[in-house]
């Protein structure tokens, strides 16, 4: 309800228009050549053609990233929202950066994964702009303005009282938001121990009976050689 998909029709519909001769809704505008205009945006299923919503999605996806070329404009939406979050994330992640890399075609990639946020920082090609909104008085106003960088928040719960759920849910969700956001500062806060695993816990097997019962310093060569080769037939 920001506006993002809207504004991704727009730039698809003006870059038409332009290049027909037509004029456009601006005061003035540059465009360069364009040779083809992709687009993955919406979600729907094939039920007859037996392709779910991210079969589709994917199908659609990897059109684009076979087909454009660096005087494309591409329009993705959402990229990896029909699988688990981390599928999804790194689908997203990885197209992006394929798209950047080696495409380097004219994108907007719209996603609601903060954490394609981060690739501003390691491709200059790469730039966050978000569409405004306020919260005001338990709800949330859409300004439907375009700023600079990535937005500092997701208002889904907001939207979501909006469409009329339950005030006991949206209160059940926000307490479960907030006790998710905690676990993941907790999780970040905590460093990872290394741990070392034996190398033979709980296997059974005549070597390894043997290895335990040596005493490697107190073998000559020929006896080690000995032990080897008794340990290979065993193995």
């Amino acid at each position: 309800m920001g506006g993002k998909s809207t504004y991704m029709r727009q730039t698809a519909l003006i870059v038409l228009l332009a290049l027909t001769g037509s004029y456009v809704p601006a005061r003035s505008v540059i465009i360069g050549p364009i040779d083809r205009i992709f687009t993955r945006i919406g979600s729907s299923d094939d039920l007859a053609g037996g392709r779910s919503t991210f079969m589709v999605e994917m199908m659609e996806t990897a059109t684009i990233l076979h087909n454009a070329t660096k005087e494309s404009l591409v329009l993705m939406d959402e990229i990896g929202r029909g699988t688990s979050t981390f599928d999804g994330l790194s689908l997203a992640w990885a197209t992006a950066v394929f798209i950047a890399e080696k495409l380097n075609a004219f994108t907007l990639f719209a996603t609601h994964y903060f954490e394609l946020t981060n690739l501003s920082d390691t491709h200059e090609n790469i730039a966050n702009v978000h569409l405004d909104a306020t919260e005001h008085q338990n709800g949330i106003v859409f300004l439907h303005a375009v700023k600079q960088g990535p937005a500092n928040q997701s208002y889904g719960l907001q939207v979501a009282q909006l469409a009329g759920i339950p005030g006991s849910v949206i209160d059940s969700a926000r307490e479960k938001l907030a006790s998710l956001e905690q676990e993941s500062v907790h999780s970040k806060q905590k460093p990872i121990q290394p741990v070392q695993n034996e190398l033979f816990i709980s296997v059974q097997h005549p070597a390894i009976d043997l290895l335990r019962q040596l005493k490697p310093d107190e073998l000559t060569a020929r006896e080690a050689l000995q032990i080897l080769y008794e340990l290979r037939q065993k193995i």
